[in-house]
């Protein structure tokens, strides 16, 4: 049996090497290989519902139709991402799909760092509704998916399938490095897929409704996320 590849022993794995050169450019490769690697008990996806979410879920349904995905609800996301939630754990009834809260409610956060903390501290208000969940969703697992794409931003074109991840000290596999913006919307129309509605009103990245806004006329796909901010990530993603 092959060693499985952890954070601690990344660096000694030999690299592994998943052609591009296919009608989903790797994607549904690594999931196979992911899951038959690592198996349910060690692998999560942690999903943020856009767009690259639902054609990754729809991927991880052909090859794993039970797996398990996770949602950071920070409480502060729109009416829209829930519907969508609703709409998607309807699609497809096996996938176990869990919205994991922060320990703090909004009103113990206000109380200890004062109101809107995502104006006073935006980095501090992800730490506490992102990055702290989801480090403790990763504790019991060796590895989890994303649906990073290199052409998303400057921070992420050199994202590989299979990733070392610091921050998490975690193993960190993205399926969807090789994917266009055109090659995302093709497949969901294709294949008909559901997905949030402000995609279509101009939000191409859809976070906390209290840091994003919609996006015109501008080739960043990311610049409607905290506007006015010296931030670009969230914190998931360094």
């Amino acid at each position: 049996m092959a060693q499985l590849i952890t954070y601690q022993n990344f660096d000694t794995v030999s690299a592994l090497d998943f052609s591009y050169d296919n009608e989903t450019k790797g994607a549904l490769d690594v999931l196979k290989w992911a899951y038959s690697h690592y198996g349910e008990g060690n692998l999560v996806y942690a999903c943020s519902f856009g767009i690259e979410g639902i054609v990754l879920i729809d991927l991880i349904s052909k090859v794993n139709e039970t797996a398990r995905i996770v949602f950071l609800d920070t409480e502060l996301h729109f009416a829209e991402t829930y519907k969508l939630i609703d709409q998607v754990k309807e699609k497809y009834p096996q996938l176990v799909i869990e919205l994991n809260k922060p320990d703090l409610s909004l009103e113990e956060q206000a109380h200890t760092y004062g109101d809107e903390l995502w104006k006073s501290d935006p980095n501090k208000c992800c730490e506490l509704r992102k990055v702290i969940p989801l480090n403790s969703v990763l504790s019991g697992t060796a590895a989890w998916l994303s649906g990073l794409r290199r052409e998303q931003s400057e921070t992420r074109k050199h994202t590989q399938f299979i990733n070392k991840d610091h921050r998490f000290q975690s193993v960190k596999i993205c399926p969807l490095i090789h994917w266009t913006w055109k090659d995302i919307w093709r497949y969901a129309h294709k294949n008909n897929l559901p997905y949030n509605i402000l995609h279509d009103h101009g939000y191409p990245s859809i976070g906390c409704k209290t840091c994003t806004a919609p996006v015109f006329n501008s080739g960043d796909l990311r610049s409607g996320r905290w506007t006015g901010q010296n931030k670009i990530e969230c914190g998931l993603h360094q």
